[in-house]
């Protein structure tokens, strides 16, 4: 079982990558496997509508996205932590997410991979980073991992986070339920297979 842990963060040892590692250490209790990216610190450029991915599978801008692509494919798992900016994500974060998932639509089947989104922020903007990263997961059919109160931590400075006992809490308490859910899907998998899937119905709002 395998998860991958996108770092939206451009500190790589901030908050975030705190609140990530949080979870790491309970991963590791049930010896799932961990891939760790951090794309909070690197150049990326948003998507431009071209189209290409449609048809080559992957984006013509040829930098983490599409290595991301191949990490995607093979997790069972997916955890995105990001700083609030404006009581939003990361735009780095955000160009990223938004290439990696529009690119891998036709490439990778996404559905009934676990999918969890961590805030972090000094004071205010957690819960609407939080709905805007969990947005990406319910596009894709995947599944979104819970805890005992919304995904977030609270800290400025690097190193305050250790003292939101209830965020980091809430963090052990995530991975521990996306671990459960990972495995139940898996056995669902086993024994059911993965739900019936309809060719897409695209309907546009003005014709």
């Amino acid at each position: 079982m395998k998860v991958l842990m996108i770092n939206g963060s451009p500190k790589a040892a901030g908050n975030t990558a705190r609140a990530l590692a949080e979870m790491t250490g309970i991963f590791e209790q049930y010896g799932v496997e961990i891939e760790y990216l951090h794309v909070g610190n690197k150049e990326i450029r948003g998507c431009v509508g071209c189209g290409t991915c449609y048809k080559a599978g992957k984006c013509f801008m040829d930098d983490i996205v599409n290595e991301a692509a191949q990490k995607l494919a093979e997790c069972d798992g997916v955890v995105i932590g990001s700083p609030v900016y404006y009581a939003a994500a990361n735009g780095t974060l955000v160009a990223f997410l938004d290439r990696l998932f529009y690119s891998t639509t036709k490439t990778i089947d996404r559905r009934m991979k676990v999918g969890a989104s961590v805030a972090v922020a000094r004071r205010g903007g957690c819960s609407a980073t939080f709905d805007q990263l969990n947005k990406y997961f319910t596009i894709a059919g995947m599944p979104v991992a819970s805890s005992q109160y919304w995904n977030s931590v609270h800290g400025a400075k690097p190193g305050e986070v250790e003292s939101d006992e209830e965020g980091l809490q809430t963090m052990r308490t995530l991975a521990h339920n996306m671990v459960f859910l990972m495995r139940s899907i898996e056995l669902g998998k086993e024994k059911y297979g993965l739900p019936e899937k309809e060719a897409p119905a695209r309907t546009n709002f003005i014709r």
